[in-house]
């Protein structure tokens, strides 16, 4: 079967491999239909790291995947061959004191798909996964929407974790999203969800800008070329309820301290290339900020998918761009440069 391999920082290379092993117990063999390319795979792409995790080369990269049962191993009664679904790319142990207490996302023993040193990734014709990664995709949602689900249920996992797990605690709030790339345009998709009120986005780049607005935001802006700090504080005097920080990028942390109200919260979502971020103490202490970390999408896939299916959320202005495996290689340099207005390119192995 063909795999897609980092061989060093930004070579990627198709190779010919042995097929994974029937699927074990409690496990499915999957097809591959189509893989996303996520920020997280460009750091590993660009700097062969995240913080600690390094890639040992060649090693496959990629998480956000949809495609078709091909087997499914002992134990499996939920899923049968010929059947289309999302992937969750965490697997958990479901007996370490956290999966035990339902935060799967910081299960102690996790294996996550394209992760050095825990499972090779989606970039290959076949993988074998727990069945309970795998979700129904039901027929009115197609394998680029699928593949969207993965960091859709980030942004809705971000969005109810912003409201204390309750989604009506959103209702008519105020929000800012620093960050309008993938993660940052489904966080705006999952606020608009739960009925939050007036959504203000930012992004130095102009055009995802505009798609932002095209799409639910009430108002965007550009960071480099614009006072948002002084513009939002006027449209909102009393500032914002919560701010999502979507990019990784201390510049957008900084922000977000200016503009989240007295008893606000700031979510920070993005992944930051560096290894520390900072604030000013005294602003945060002094208006009882909370911040909070948001990792992955913890119990909330099938929550997203049933948003798509019932036509309430779509998500399919994402996926910008295709390109066929053996320009695997394009697709990754697009996304890195920010060409064409990417958002997400999809990577189809169909």
């Amino acid at each position: 079967m063909k795999s897609v391999k980092l061989t060093a920082v930004r070579e990627l290379q198709i190779f010919d491999v042995a097929p994974p092993a029937p699927p074990g117990e409690n496990e499915v063999l999957l097809r591959v239909g189509m893989v996303g390319v996520c920020g997280s795979d460009i750091h590993y792409y660009t700097m062969g790291r995240i913080g600690s995790q390094v890639i040992t080369f060649p090693f496959t990269v990629g998480h956000e995947t949809a495609g078709t049962i091909a087997e499914t191993g002992p134990g499996v009664n939920t899923l049968h061959p010929g059947q289309r679904v999302a992937v969750d790319p965490l697997v958990s142990c479901h007996t370490c004191f956290q999966c035990k207490a339902g935060r799967y996302n910081t299960c102690r023993n996790q294996k996550f798909l394209g992760c050095p040193g825990q499972m090779e990734g989606a970039l290959a014709e076949y993988i074998v996964l727990p069945a309970d990664c795998c979700y129904p995709l039901p027929d009115n949602v197609s394998l680029d929407a699928g593949v969207l689900c993965e960091p859709l249920a980030i942004g809705f996992y971000a969005a109810l974790q912003a409201g204390g797990l309750k989604p009506e605690e959103l209702i008519g709030r105020s929000v800012g999203i620093l960050g309008s790339g993938p993660i940052g345009l489904s966080v705006m998709l999952a606020c608009r969800h739960f009925g939050a009120g007036n959504i203000y986005m930012t992004d130095p780049l102009d055009y995802r800008c505009e798609l932002a607005r095209n799409n639910g935001a009430a108002w965007t802006g550009n960071p480099r070329q614009q006072d948002v700090i002084e513009i939002i504080s006027r449209m909102e005097p009393r500032l914002l309820d919560v701010v999502f920080e979507c990019c990784g990028e201390q510049e957008a942390l900084t922000q977000a301290l200016s503009l989240v109200g007295p008893g606000g919260k700031i979510m920070i979502v993005g992944i930051p290339e560096s290894n520390t971020y900072s604030f000013q103490a005294d602003t945060a202490r002094r208006n009882e900020i909370t911040l909070q970390n948001v990792r992955r999408q913890n119990n909330c896939t099938q929550l997203t998918i049933d948003g798509v299916a019932s036509g309430a959320v779509d998500p399919l202005f994402m996926a910008t761009h295709h390109f066929p495996l053996n320009d695997v290689q394009d697709a990754f340099a697009l996304v890195e440069h920010y060409q064409d207005g990417v958002i997400k390119a999809m990577v189809n192995f169909l």
